[in-house]
């Protein structure tokens, strides 16, 4: 069994109040905000081994005075455990054995970056438990990649020591300090005004979990290509990006809005990766009309 690693004391000051969930054999940290008898939002956290549920806790929680909002760690990230494979089959059951869980027949699913991979996973996997999709600064296959390295190559902000950007790319790190120090090396590439303060923060606060990372950037990458089966998603679906998103531009959006019937794009204007911090107030209002729209809360007394 692989045990739930200690984590930086930033993040676990901030995710304190979560229980134990076994799911496939496996113990996840979850989290449900928002009331009972109301629509549910699964929405799953980016980064494979870096991410956790603090972020989608911060931007969809906005959401849980109308909406029940199940934010979780997925295996092998954050506080959950380790057990297992970190595939892509894997990771969907894992979000459907979430669905069983809170009692839902079918749920509004909603991820960003490599969460949005999993979003999109999940709504091929398990059709029928799919109300709606949210997706945020993600991209229907691997082709990301290479226009991910030409931007970092680009930036006028650092000179990225490509060494480490190739070994946090394929997913060739060593450890978790290892992790670490790659992760400082490409975070300034993602916000749209770049902070050297706010990247340090960023870097302390993040829990280290290299297994996750390198399994799904050297096994699962590779073949991830959804766009020949994304017609089949039919149900409605938001798409959501930052003009200047470095690792998963506009042009993956694009291909996920042509390909998808049902969806709609919306590109923020003053946003890198994540327009549901640097246009807060935008992105939800955004994301709670479209939800209005196609998954409208039930009127509560």
């Amino acid at each position: 069994m692989t045990t739930t690693p200690p984590v930086s004391p930033e993040f676990a000051a901030a995710t304190t109040n979560h229980e134990w969930v076994e799911i496939n054999g496996n113990r996840l940290a979850v989290e449900v905000l928002g009331p009972e008898g109301v629509p549910v939002i699964i929405t799953h956290h980016g980064a494979p081994g870096l991410g956790s549920r603090a972020e989608p806790r911060a931007s969809f929680g906005r959401l849980s005075d109308e909406y029940r909002i199940v934010v979780f760690d997925a295996r092998g990230s954050g506080q959950s455990e380790g057990n297992g494979t970190f595939s892509h089959e894997q990771w969907a059951a894992d979000i459907d054995g979430l669905r069983d869980w809170i009692g839902a027949e079918s749920i509004v699913m909603a991820g960003g970056s490599y969460g949005g991979f999993m979003a999109m996973e999940y709504a091929l996997r398990y059709p029928e438990r799919v109300d709606a999709l949210v997706l945020r600064d993600t991209a229907p296959d691997n082709s990301n990649a290479h226009l991910a390295r030409e931007n970092a190559l680009a930036s006028d902000r650092v000179n990225i020591d490509m060494e480490k950007f190739d070994r946090i790319d394929v997913g060739k790190v060593h450890d978790n300090a290892d992790l670490k120090d790659c992760w400082r090396e490409i975070l300034p590439l993602y916000d749209f005004v770049y902070d050297p303060e706010a990247v340090e923060r960023k870097v302390e606060a993040t829990p280290y979990r290299y297994e996750a990372h390198n399994y799904a950037f050297s096994v699962n990458l590779p073949n991830y290509d959804l766009k020949p089966r994304l017609h089949e998603i039919t149900v409605p679906t938001l798409i959501t990006v930052g003009r200047t998103d470095w690792i998963t531009p506009v042009s993956c959006s694009q291909t996920i809005a042509d390909l998808i019937p049902a969806s709609e794009l919306v590109v923020f204007e003053k946003s890198g990766h994540s327009p549901q911090i640097e246009e807060a107030d935008a992105w939800t209002r955004t994301v709670r009309e479209f939800l209005h729209r196609v998954h409208a809360p039930l009127t509560r007394p």
